[in-house]
């Protein structure tokens, strides 16, 4: 039986770059479908519920981050940004309405490639697994233990939330406001240093080299991502 096919939808206005995502994507066995507006979008994804949506922010009827904020009223799909908007404002403001990533035009196919696959990764392990391993790291949701190389490492109850929130979302970039308000509460979302203080505490206590993370990823300017 053959296997059925990863669907994607691209969200773009530019004929070209549609033309462009669908040659390669289905060269890599993806399933790719088109809509140049946004509510020509919105309207598929409720009638076939894609696996994943690449989203510009720039489409002729309304701004992609309306797009997204809709959405998320009714679907979690994974949704990857690809835009032309660099700065660092526009990608926390697509992050905070609910994109799982964020890629800039021009872009390097090999690394679409690659986070298409950590968001379609990170769809597949929403559910509630109580184990989550991460070479050589492993979170323990149900005893709240976190181990390196299967010795226990002992974590403060803040560390421990801020290391919970990560997994929950492993592979994806939450931002700075995001964590701190899963955290520390609504009041704190502006606090970045009371951010760098526990990430570095968690890095020099689960990464082999705390100056050189593997697991507590930094994102520029935007916030942070568990790998």
């Amino acid at each position: 039986m053959e296997m059925s096919k990863t669907r994607v939808l691209v969200i773009d206005d530019e004929v070209q770059i549609r033309r462009l995502l669908k040659v390669a994507l289905t060269a890599h066995n993806y399933d790719v479908y088109e809509a140049g507006t946004g509510q020509g979008g919105l309207n598929w994804i409720a009638m076939h519920k894609p696996d994943l949506v690449l989203l510009d922010l720039g489409l002729p009827d309304q701004d992609g981050l309306e797009v997204i904020k809709n959405l998320r009223e009714w679907s979690q799909v994974p949704v990857v940004i690809l835009s032309a908007r660099e700065q660092e404002s526009e990608k926390i403001a697509a992050l905070d309405a609910g994109a799982d990533d964020y890629v800039t035009k021009p872009f390097s196919m090999g690394e679409l490639l690659a986070r298409l696959r950590a968001a379609l990764r990170h769809a597949s392990e929403a559910a509630e697994e109580p184990l989550l391993t991460f070479e050589g790291l492993s979170i323990d949701r149900s005893r709240r233990m976190v181990a390196v190389d299967g010795v226990e490492v002992k974590l403060t109850p803040t560390e421990y939330e801020l290391m919970k929130v990560l997994a929950a979302n492993a592979g994806k970039v939450l931002t700075h406001r995001q964590l701190l308000r899963a955290v520390w509460g609504p009041a704190y979302e502006h606090e970045n240093h009371y951010l760098r203080i526990y990430v570095g505490q968690l890095r020099r206590k689960i990464e082999p080299d705390p100056s050189r993370p593997r697991h507590i990823l930094t994102e520029a300017g935007v916030g942070y991502r568990l790998v």
